[in-house]
């Protein structure tokens, strides 16, 4: 796991698929018109099966520290990242406040699902897998709250609703399962009746990561004419040095110096390489924010990111002992 060659090798993968997605949309074998659909099916049906697997019965997460600790390390984060986002955007010139509010939320968010789930799945354990998703739900409050707020500036419009969604229920009932099976051991037959039923679980889990990529790929398809125009060298260049520069070795202090558990060490490293997400392009239309910024900044802090996010884990790695 410590050779460039490994990382690089987890990373393609993960960026492949997205290419695919880009061109099946080109082609017109992804459909604009199955989007909702396709979309609904991954984060509704299939990101949770795949949560629901990988929670339950979790080792790692029947230490308190591994519960606790990793949303709060999410929080913090996009909090640091939406401030210095924020700071950046200020001397960039950008023309109208739409931009620099677009350009705060797209900068300062790490993509911190569909990317890094399927490097720590392909990289670690299950019990980082897990920590990772504990950690997400940090993350998803400060998005659907103060990041609705810092893009649209009218407040949250039901960012507290969408916290609770489907992925974060499937999470709370594993969690659930988890102590209640360390109180009550469960009967022979409600043991066999659910292998049977994890075995369903796991099979749609494994097709969340696949779908979701390709997804995002068609979505990046959509919007590719639109990263020319405005400023598009500056707003490129500053996401660069916000979320491929400054935020990484934030991520690789906290990591080294947080006293923690070493899946949450690992988490933090991979969150820390992370390009932008990619949904502030979509939330960018629905919240009046700009699109077109958003895109700029997800697609140049996504292709530089081929390259830096080995990097990034590799020296991650070294500076916390991890590997």
């Amino acid at each position: 796991m410590n050779t460039l060659g490994t990382l690089f090798g987890a990373v393609l993968p993960v960026y492949g698929l997205m290419l695919a997605g880009f061109g099946l949309r080109r082609i017109r074998w992804i459909s604009r018109e199955a989007d909702h659909s396709l979309l609904r099916l991954c984060v509704n049906i299939l990101l949770p099966s795949l949560i629901f697997e990988s929670v339950l019965g979790n080792p790692a997460l029947q230490r308190t520290e591994n519960l606790l600790l990793p949303p709060l390390v999410g929080i913090l984060m996009v909090l640091i990242g939406l401030a210095l986002s924020w700071l950046t955007a200020r001397g960039l010139g950008l023309s109208s406040l739409a931009e620099r509010r677009t350009f705060t939320l797209t900068a300062g968010l790490q993509n911190y699902g569909y990317i890094p789930l399927p490097l720590c799945l392909l990289l670690f354990d299950s019990g980082t897998v897990g920590v990772l998703l504990i950690h997400n739900v940090g993350v998803e409050l400060v998005m659907w709250t103060l990041g609705i707020w810092v893009l649209s500036g009218t407040g949250w419009q039901g960012g507290w609703r969408r916290v609770f969604n489907a992925p974060l229920l499937a999470l709370l009932l594993a969690l659930t399962l988890n102590g209640l099976g360390r109180l009550i051991p469960p009967p022979a037959l409600l043991l066999a009746a659910g292998h049977i039923a994890l075995t369903s679980v796991h099979w749609l889990g494994q097709c969340a990561i696949p779908l979701a990529l390709l997804m995002i790929g068609a979505i990046v398809a959509d919007h590719w004419s639109e990263i020319r125009g405005g400023r598009s060298l500056r707003v490129i260049s500053a996401a660069l040095l916000v979320r491929l520069v400054m935020m990484p070795v934030l991520f690789l202090l906290l990591a080294r110096w947080l006293p923690c558990s070493v899946e949450l060490k690992r988490v933090i490293v991979v969150e820390g390489a992370m390009a932008s997400a990619v949904l502030p392009i979509v939330l960018a239309k629905h919240y009046r924010g700009d699109p077109r910024t958003a895109l700029q900044v997800v697609l140049g802090t996504s292709l530089a990111s081929l390259i830096t996010t080995p990097l990034w884990i590799r020296l991650g790695g070294r500076i916390t002992g991890l590997w």
